[in-house]
């Protein structure tokens, strides 16, 4: 049932209409009567019509109900996302049905039919607007999606019982029948044909929710890639439509990173926005992909394996199956971190964590279960220091029961996306370096001081240079210096921030956000290009300098 804020009547003026939409309105309005569908009214409520033209030819009938939805209590989504093709058996037979008008097919209670009623004007007001509610459930209304759901969900329900083994995909008012003989897949059709107006597809390939289906690979219908960008908004549609495809086709973060660099700027939707030589490059690289690859219905019996691997600055992972003696994948998804964090330094062993978790999660949403395997980019080495030191990988591998490996199979397909197995270089030192150089930092934020001070041959010697911020980003600059200076050569350095001291313990192997303050950002690239960059140890400690301890 519907639940109402208020019983008090809504009225909005019906606009006016041309000549050519009036008389299709009239014609579409006596269709619907005819059928059912409307009923005459009386009722206080009132809320605009108009028809609007489809790509077919024909026209549509709406209402403008937005004054209504207001009043109107919202009711929560049934479906959290869309069935996933990947979790079809490979070469079991299928058919796709379009539940044509399913709105129609749902009955509103008596009491509620008047609260959607509207007119049909006539010219220059001759005569009395004729007035109608809706007896079914009208589009526009904001619960008609999880109603229609609801009603579609009930008729399959006992389907389902009936016929177990068969797979039955249910989106809104699109279905999709899958099962491992013809004659099973026809009886499981038959249950639910009398019950509904269909189109059925039984022949390859099958279209379903955007996507193109054949007896074993899956890729999207048709993608129109717009590269007139000319605002914030058609830069927004074109990435959405992009995020929609990414996991069939393997469009990584890294792939979209000159796109979603252009999202930075003014936040208005108007504001404007144009292509640079770097986004082309990379739209190109998208239709290529859209071209080029496809992702694969599941094949019955074979283990599942999340795969994770390196990808340029973060961690991407893939979910399948191995099979003709592990030299060929069947790929059913790609899984993606987000281009931008929460925090400013993401640490490796961090990303590695979050990838795990989010692909057993993924796992269990498209099969109910946990990966068989789960593949690392790393060393046996690495896996035991991670264990021991990381609570957020500690967390993302708990409770799991299947086999962690850390050899990807000779696969073709894996090898050529993964191009090196990553052997990750770790040169920070847990514990001070012997016969290595100690510097001591600090900054002041009031003088712009940031100086670096050691001792060579029992002289101290020392390097100031100014810097204009806080007193974090001064002593952030004199550890950035000491690294400069001290490139070719063991180090220990000391500073009395422990800010400072926590970042430089992150950044390496990690990601970095990008941050809107520049002598920050400026900060972190270099300190991070050059501990990259670093083919000797160091080592980082906090020490409180600035008490009334006494000292040497």
């Amino acid at each position: 049932p519907l639940v109402w804020k208020t019983e008090v009547p809504i009225w909005v003026d019906q606009w006016p209409l041309s000549n050519e939409k009036l008389q299709i309105l009239n014609e579409l309005v006596n269709e619907q009567l005819d059928k059912g569908h409307l009923q005459p009214s009386t009722s206080p409520w009132n809320t605009p019509v108009f028809v609007i033209k489809k790509s077919s030819g024909s026209w549509r009938l709406l209402q403008d109900l937005r004054k209504v939805n207001d009043v109107l209590e919202p009711m929560g989504p049934l479906q959290q996302g869309m069935p996933s093709p990947t979790m079809l058996p490979a070469k079991w037979p299928m058919v796709v049905m379009d539940i044509k008008d399913c709105f129609f097919h749902i009955y509103l209670k008596p009491n509620d039919s008047p609260k959607f009623a509207f007119s049909v004007p006539s010219v220059n007001s001759c005569e009395p607007h004729r007035r109608f509610e809706w007896k079914a459930l009208p589009q526009g209304m904001k619960n008609s999606p999880t109603l229609c759901q609801l009603f579609v969900s009930n008729i399959l329900s006992p389907v389902r019982q009936q016929f177990p083994h068969s797979v039955i995909f249910h989106y809104m008012d699109d279905i999709l029948i899958c099962a491992e003989h013809d004659s099973t897949v026809q009886k499981t059709l038959n249950s639910v044909i009398s019950a509904l107006s269909q189109k059925i597809q039984k022949e390859a390939p099958w279209k379903y929710l955007g996507w193109k289906i054949t007896n074993s690979t899956i890729t999207p219908q048709s993608v129109t890639i717009k590269k007139d960008i000319k605002t914030l908004n058609d830069l927004q549609k074109l990435l959405g439509s992009i995020n929609w495809i990414r996991p069939v086709l393997g469009i990584t973060t890294d792939d979209l990173h000159p796109l979603f660099e252009l999202l930075k700027g003014d936040p208005g939707l108007s504001s404007p926005r144009s292509l640079t030589p770097a986004a082309e490059t990379c739209l190109k690289m998208v239709e290529t992909k859209i071209l080029e690859n496809q992702s694969f219905r599941k094949l019955k019996d074979k283990a599942v394996s999340l795969v994770i691997f390196l990808n340029n600055s973060q961690p991407v992972a893939v979910i399948g199956q191995f099979h003709k003696n592990n030299m060929e994948f069947c790929l059913w998804e790609w899984l993606f971190l987000p281009h931008q964090f929460t925090k400013t330094i993401v640490t490796f062993p961090e990303m590695i964590s979050k990838v795990c978790h989010k692909g057993r999660m993924r796992c269990l949403e498209l099969m109910g279960d946990e990966p068989h395997y789960i593949y690392l980019p790393l060393t046996s080495e690495h896996f035991e220091q991670l264990l021991q030191h990381s609570t957020d990988f500690q967390i993302a591998i708990c409770e799991y029961k299947g086999k962690i490996k850390f050899h990807v199979p000779a696969c073709r397909f894996l090898q050529g996306i993964i191009p090196i197995h990553l052997q990750l270089k770790v040169l920070q030192s847990l514990t001070p370096i012997k016969n290595a150089t100690t510097v001591f930092t600090d900054g002041s934020g009031k003088t712009g001081n940031a100086v670096v001070v050691w001792r060579n041959n029992n002289i101290w010697q020392q390097d100031i240079h100014k810097v204009q911020g806080s007193s974090q980003l001064v002593e952030l600059s004199a550890v950035v210096r000491a690294f400069q200076l001290f490139h070719l050569q063991p180090l220990n350095i000391v500073s009395d921030s422990s800010y400072v001291v926590g970042i430089v313990q992150r950044i390496e192997n990690s990601y970095l956000k990008h941050v809107t303050k520049p002598l920050l950002f400026t900060l972190l690239n270099q300190l991070y290009f050059l501990i990259h960059s670093r083919t000797f140890e160091y080592y980082i400690t906090h020490t409180r300098s600035h008490t009334a301890l006494p000292g040497p």
